[in-house]
């Protein structure tokens, strides 16, 4: 009866609390309350932040989420304007929240 999302707990802005609870079936979960059908591109930066996120501990606001794209996607993955076509409006706030990952802390 319950759906899949009801017992996972997410915080009031709808962030995993439980980083252990990701999956990827989650992650498109996730995007479809966002409205997004997730690409490979988009897989290519969910990735890229939870690696980033093991490594720092810390989800990337924008700045710090291009520098990491270009470096490991190359510089023309690596511009807000693609990361805002692919994950509307915040994209640090978006791909961290469909990532599982926490709120980038300078993301208001």
């Amino acid at each position: 009866m319950t759906h899949h999302s009801d017992h996972l707990a997410l915080d009031e802005e709808g962030y995993l609390l439980n980083l252990d609870d990701w999956t990827p079936e989650l992650a498109e979960a996730l995007a479809a309350k966002e409205d997004l059908t997730l690409s490979s591109e988009h897989w290519e930066i969910i990735h890229l932040l939870r690696h980033f996120y093991q490594q720092f501990e810390v989800s990337p606001a924008m700045r710090p989420l291009v520098k990491a794209v270009t470096k490991e996607l190359g510089p023309e993955k690596g511009k807000s304007i693609y990361l805002m076509k692919l994950f509307p409006g915040s994209p640090p706030k978006l791909a961290a929240k469909i990532a599982g990952l926490p709120k980038p802390a300078n993301c208001l």
